[in-house]
């Protein structure tokens, strides 16, 4: 067997299957049994949704870890190294741990054709199962039902806010994308759900599978009191937890009250004092993260979307400051509604193309919407020439935005050479 880098490896796995997406358990359960992969930790949560998953597996990570559990947690996409994906005790696996599952997944995978997805979740699996753990937290990829995540029976599953997003696949409205989510559930173990208004889908298909649903504002909420968060929370027992004056975190506020009540439904005893500290420090890479360059305020978000693209408009709107955005986005996205989202927080639009990405929408496309909105926008040759309009135009009390895609903000992290801080 050859020895291959983790950069050959992956471009292989890219090449190998005919499509970028293909939904189904049948192929990566096949190589999984054959893997005979056992039990990944002592406990398992999966994580679907829209928006806030990976704000959701990060604050159940930081809790576990605040209560000296271990842990591990895989997401996706990555930011920069695809060894974001898999972190055992808050730390990235190395090259040598991915190169050598994805060699035992070469070995027994035969004619069974994987998707570059695929492969990495039964790398994951493989890894975990090998770590002693004591919680794993796996984020599902795309939708639910049959996405690779959902070959493992999670002991409990969470549900984060439903938007329309990737309709090729999981269908154009909310109602039919929730089904898809709640194929995650099993019957009578627990699910949270973080929706504030799950569609009615969710609901009966939670019923039918015979899930026992948590629901946010029902089962478990909070409350944000000047600079001060109030929470309660549904213990197993039926009885209610309350913490009172933590602080208000970074990530978005109904993700991490999910995970807290995710949390105390398996067992965990959360303690205040460690809640609080772990609020405070709470931060995910790309999501409103703020960095200071050239004595200007620069905001990475990965919003892509136009539920992402409200939440995102919410919260700089309340900075009180122009904001000149650098956006590209994908040309499968909702790129009138995301950009409609965003109109009345930003100021200014600066685009360019991101090179060698056949999937993002051309810069001129992205301008053709924005002026039909009647949107101040310049469009530049390339995303890192745009970058730098941005900073040449802002002044000191501006803020430049960045966001659109996982791929922009890696684009941008490269060009400033800021990469290792996303």
């Amino acid at each position: 067997m050859p020895d291959r880098s983790l950069d050959d490896w992956l471009k292989l796995l890219q090449s190998r299957h005919p499509v970028e997406i293909d939904l189904g358990l049948e192929r990566v359960g096949q190589v999984a049994a054959r893997l005979a992969i056992g039990a990944v930790a002592a406990k398992v949560v999966t994580v679907a949704g829209t928006n806030g998953k990976g704000s959701c597996v990060r604050t159940f990570e930081q809790l576990a870890l605040s209560q000296g559990l271990r842990v591990a947690t895989y997401s996706s996409p990555h930011l920069v190294r695809y060894n974001e994906r898999i972190r055992i005790q808050g730390r990235e696996v190395d090259d040598g741990q991915l190169c050598a599952a994805f060699a035992q997944i070469e070995a027994v995978q035969g004619n069974v054709s994987l998707t570059y997805f695929e492969v990495g979740t039964l790398a994951a699996l493989l890894i975990m199962a090998n770590s002693a753990l004591d919680l794993a937290v796996l984020e599902v990829g795309l939708g639910g039902r049959y996405d690779a995540v959902n070959i493992i029976d999670g002991d409990l599953a969470v549900i984060t806010p439903i938007a329309i997003d990737h309709a090729a696949w999981l269908g154009d409205s909310r109602e039919l994308i929730a089904i898809e989510k709640a194929g995650i559930a099993r019957a009578g173990r627990p699910l949270v759900c973080c929706d504030s208004e799950p569609p009615l889908s969710l609901r009966e298909n939670l019923d039918t599978l015979r899930a026992r649903p948590f629901y946010i504002n029902e089962h478990f909420q909070g409350d944000c009191v000047g600079d001060l968060l109030h929470a309660r929370f549904t213990l197993p027992s039926g009885a209610t937890k309350q913490f009172c004056d933590l602080p208000i975190p970074a990530l978005p506020l109904p993700s991490v009250l999910a995970a807290i009540q995710g949390m105390l439904i398996l067992g965990y005893d959360v303690d205040s004092i460690a809640l609080a500290n772990t609020l405070s420090q709470l931060h995910l890479a790309g999501r409103y993260q703020r960095m200071q360059l050239a004595n200007r305020l620069l905001i990475l978000d990965v919003a892509h979307n136009p539920a992402a693209a409200a939440f995102l408009a919410k919260k700089l709107v309340a900075e009180k400051r122009r904001v000149i955005a650098v956006v590209a986005i994908m040309a499968d996205k909702d790129a009138v509604g995301f950009a409609r989202a965003l109109r009345g927080a930003v100021s200014h639009w600066c685009l360019g193309d991101l090179a060698g990405n056949v999937r993002a929408l051309p810069a001129v496309e992205l301008a053709r919407i924005l002026d039909t909105l009647g949107c101040s926008y310049g469009c530049a040759q390339t995303l890192e020439d745009a970058f730098d309009q941005a900073v040449d135009m802002a002044e000191n009390d501006d803020i430049i935005m960045v966001c659109g895609s996982f791929f922009t903000l890696a684009a941008i992290g490269n060009h400033i050479g800021r990469q290792d801080e996303l």
